[in-house]
């Protein structure tokens, strides 16, 4: 190695999360998991999405089941209005025959057929995620870290800026230094659809489709324009939460696992320095 070969850049570690952020976030990935697993037991009982107020069975705008072909062999289809695919081995059909599930028994709590339980695990958990939740929310008003972590800056917002992040993050190419230490800008704006769009939505919907709260509250489900449009917005936002998870965890992996993984277990986050510290 050359004398006067430049140094490798100098690593920090600094904090970034804290105890509050890093607790409601290991909560929020069981308490989703349960809801979403358990939420499919639920949707295998009735595999269909409508808009309105009633289901009419006859033009489900989303269908998801499984039936014998002439031949005797059984298939899994998944339609979308007027579009059907063929889904075997996933959707519609992934078992014995006699046996359709919308979806395959590894992605169900619990894993075989059980409407109740199904609902008593999705009812637990979506109390524990809601606690969880206000509890993220209210801290994160008070100690300021959605105004000071998650708000965009004029700066950040600005086209250009925002289409200089998306090419970067296209091309794998990640903040160091100082700007590793702050979240950017397609970050926050994700963040927050999510904490204050999908999540919202989520609760909301899941809350229009309980006879008890229709009682309490009967405009919330007018507000969706009906139970059946609830169901299929609460579907649509949970599918929307699931895309989000995984590309979150893409990010995660490409990033730097080990670092990542490590900053939301103990706070801290090891970045990349040369000459002076930040």
């Amino acid at each position: 190695m050359s004398d006067t070969a430049k140094p490798a850049p100098a690593k920090v570690l600094v904090r970034r999360h804290s105890a509050v952020t890093r607790l409601t976030h290991w909560i929020n990935v069981l308490a989703l998991s349960v809801l979403l697993m358990s939420g499919l037991q639920i949707f295998n009982a009735h595999p269909a999405l409508y808009w309105g107020q009633k289901s009419t069975f006859a033009q489900p705008w989303v269908w998801i089941d499984g039936r014998e072909k002439p031949s005797g062999e059984f298939e899994g289809f998944t339609r979308i209005g007027k579009a059907e695919f063929a889904t075997t081995g996933v959707l519609g059909f992934s078992g014995d025959p006699g046996e359709n599930r919308a979806f395959p028994a590894w992605a169900t709590i619990p894993s075989y057929r059980d409407l109740a339980s199904g609902r008593r695990w999705h009812f637990f958990f979506a109390w524990l995620f809601v606690i969880n939740g206000l509890v993220y929310l209210l801290w994160s008003l008070i100690g300021g870290h959605l105004r000071r972590d998650l708000w965009p800056t004029r700066a950040q917002l600005r086209l250009r800026h925002i289409l200089h992040e998306i090419g970067t993050h296209a091309r794998l190419r990640f903040a160091k230094g100082k700007e590793a230490r702050t979240y950017n800008i397609l970050q926050k704006l994700t963040y927050l659809a999510v904490i204050l769009v999908l999540l919202p939505l989520m609760v909301l919907t899941g809350l229009s489709m309980s006879p008890g709260f229709n009682a309490a509250a009967p405009w919330l489900l007018d507000l969706f324009g009906g139970r059946q449009s609830a169901r299929t917005i609460h579907f649509l936002s949970a599918a929307g939460i699931v895309l989000f998870v995984l590309v979150h965890v893409v990010m995660v992996l490409v990033s730097g696992f080990w670092n990542n993984l490590r900053s939301m277990i103990t706070g801290r986050y090891a970045i990349q320095v040369e000459g002076d510290r930040p």
